[in-house]
């Protein structure tokens, strides 16, 4: 049994010893309590995290260091003794503590990714787990390092929000768009944003990294846009008609503050084309040609202009206008209407917004919009937009 006496004469050898002969006392005070701790009762565990926590507090960085190596991975480590290895100047002795040692909580953890240095972060970052709200912290605080080592890290748990940031500082970051990439954990709709953002090199690089994603990427892009990724099918389309004072009158309707999903509403109510493909337009930032060709095209289905009334933020009464200006005299059938309702309220915003984003960045070819609604809904139930033809 450990007595006060005993550690009090170890403090005190230490105390009048040499550098070295105190970091061999210390070395001999750790044995000492690793060997026997689970069998130490609670006042004894104070006494050496009393003691240890002293000793340690006067040697030099490198003992610390290895203090802090030996204490990590310890379930029963004192806690006193963590806490200020922990909070040592010196990342070489705090890394350990912060990458290892499960005495930290979560609310310890949080309280250091919030205020403290990036090197504290990235040692937090390749911890075995890490929870929701550490992890959100880190890729919001932490630098591109601590980004790159959060996003490989297996262990790491993030909340939905976390995984949009996550997503979102994947932009123009190869690297990083690869690691997210090839989570397991992704959600179905971060990785569709994260493909509609990637570069093409990204596509051929997550195919090298993860043989089993090439399959997924392929059907994603193939089904967001109908067709595969070449320069080929990067075709510019044409207006056919001069929208520029319609643009005018909408911005200038814009700017007095008239709610935007009336002034649509009316103008299609009223038949003004060039007024309603401005204003659809200016609001999905789709292009006018894009735009133009949608609502001319009473052949096709509904669905693309869907995707165009909600990444504009329209509402349905909105929505069920353009398609009445759309289909032209004769309007549509109410069970083609139903249906086109149905479809516009499963549809999320963000989701039409993506699907429009896509289309801006990687293509320009009119047909390929035409595809994105069909075969899109393929990809993610969440997300289903029924085809619905003109001709039903």
């Amino acid at each position: 049994m450990v007595e006060r006496s005993l550690l009090a004469e170890i403090e005190g050898a230490f105390a009048s010893g040499s550098a070295k002969k105190q970091v061999e006392i210390l070395r001999r005070v750790t044995d000492l309590f690793l060997a026997g701790a689970t069998n130490y009762s609670d006042e004894q565990v104070d006494l050496f995290d009393n003691v240890i926590s002293r000793l340690a507090d006067k040697i030099e960085i490198k003992a610390r260091a290895e203090l802090a190596i030996r204490l990590a991975p310890v379930d029963y480590a004192p806690l006193m003794t963590v806490y200020q290895l922990a909070s040592d100047s010196s990342i070489e002795v705090a890394g350990p503590i912060l990458r290892l040692s499960s005495r930290l909580t979560d609310e310890d953890l949080l309280l250091i990714v919030e205020h403290e240095s990036q090197d504290r972060l990235l040692a937090i970052s390749q911890r075995a787990t890490l929870s929701e709200n550490i992890s959100d912290v880190l890729v919001t605080r932490g630098d591109r390092d601590t980004v790159l080592s959060v996003a490989r890290n297996a262990g790491a748990r993030f909340s939905n929000n976390g995984y949009g940031r996550l997503v979102d500082r994947s932009i123009d970051d190869e690297v990083l768009a690869i690691c997210v990439g090839i989570r397991k954990d992704i959600p179905r709709d971060h990785f569709h944003t994260l493909i509609s953002r990637a570069s093409e090199a990204v596509f051929a690089k997550l195919a090298a990294i993860n043989p089993a994603s090439v399959a997924e990427v392929q059907q994603v892009l193939t089904g967001i846009t109908g067709q595969e990724l070449t320069a080929e099918s990067k075709v510019k389309p044409r207006a056919l008609r001069d929208y520029r004072y319609a643009e005018e009158q909408f911005n200038n309707m814009r700017r007095s503050g008239a709610p935007m999903d009336n002034a649509v509403q009316e103008f299609a109510s009223n038949g003004k084309f060039l007024e309603t493909v401005a204003a659809l337009a200016a609001l999905s930032h789709a292009p006018t040609e894009l735009v133009e060709f949608v609502i001319s095209d009473r052949r096709g289905d509904n669905d693309p202009l869907l995707i165009l009334a909600k990444a504009a933020g329209l509402s349905w009464p909105t929505a069920k206008k353009l398609c009445i200006l759309r289909r032209g005299p004769g309007g549509m059938p109410p069970q083609v209407m139903e249906a086109a309702r149905q479809s516009f309220e499963k549809l999320k915003t963000e989701t039409a917004q993506c699907i429009v984003r896509f289309y801006n960045e990687r293509h320009n070819a009119l047909d390929t919009f035409q595809h994105l609604a069909q075969q899109f809904h393929e990809q993610d139930a969440e997300t289903t937009m029924p085809r619905v033809s003109a001709a039903s």
